[in-house]
């Protein structure tokens, strides 16, 4: 499947490989999340023109005001959400974005189920995956914040855009012992944070200092 989408020159798999080896100095542990995204292609999920950047550890845009994440916060973010999870997964993903994040989900986990409020973001990401044979990835076109309720409970929930404080309506669809992988706050400052359902309550723990574009309403 993704050999037939190997790279040349800076998208070759000695690029890739680098990528990988950085993640590595940066702390990434989880075996498998590394191997998926030294395998996956990210340079089909940006415009051709930066194809040649995919494999820089940064952010990138994909137009209608939005990025696909820096690659060590998707491996960061996939790490901590599976820290834990039980080995049958359902996740939800919050902001489809590219689908680069979607993807590398669809390769560690049961089944990702991901909304997306910008049409035209979807319809690509769509594409991609079909291109990549990735069956396991359902998609809506919805305002992230009310979540995917008809398919709740999840074991996981990851959001890849912050909102200024947490949708109580994502809480209420995480599974028991269930985790959410959120960023939380404003443009000038906002932290990832971890929040473990236990029963009918809630642990929640602030990691790391982030940056990402804010969690809007409506849909286009």
């Amino acid at each position: 499947m993704i050999a037939e989408h190997q790279g040349i020159g800076m998208t070759s798999q000695r690029t890739r490989d680098r990528l990988i080896t950085r993640l590595k100095e940066q702390g990434i542990q989880n075996i498998d999340v590394l191997s998926v995204m030294r395998e996956l292609p990210r340079h089909l999920f940006v415009d051709e023109a930066l194809a040649s950047r995919a494999y820089e550890d940064t952010a990138l845009p994909i137009g209608h005001g939005q990025t696909i994440s820096q690659p060590f916060i998707v491996a960061r973010m996939t790490e901590v959400l599976l820290a834990g999870l039980p080995s049958t997964q359902k996740i939800l993903e919050v902001g489809t974005g590219s689908g680069y994040q979607t993807a590398v989900l669809s390769r560690l986990v049961d089944r990702v189920f991901s909304v997306e409020r910008i049409s035209p973001l979807q319809n690509q990401a769509r594409e991609r995956f079909y291109q990549l044979k990735l069956n396991n990835i359902k998609l809506k076109h919805s305002d992230g914040s009310w979540g995917w309720e008809d398919n709740a409970p999840y074991d996981g929930i990851i959001v890849t855009c912050a909102p200024e404080e947490v949708p109580e309506s994502l809480l209420l669809q995480l599974a028991p012992n269930g985790r959410l992988v959120i960023p939380v706050g404003g443009s000038h400052k906002q932290s990832l944070r971890v929040i473990d359902r236990n029963g009918n309550g809630f642990e929640q723990q602030e990691l790391d200092a982030v940056s990402f574009v804010p969690l809007l309403s409506g849909q286009i």
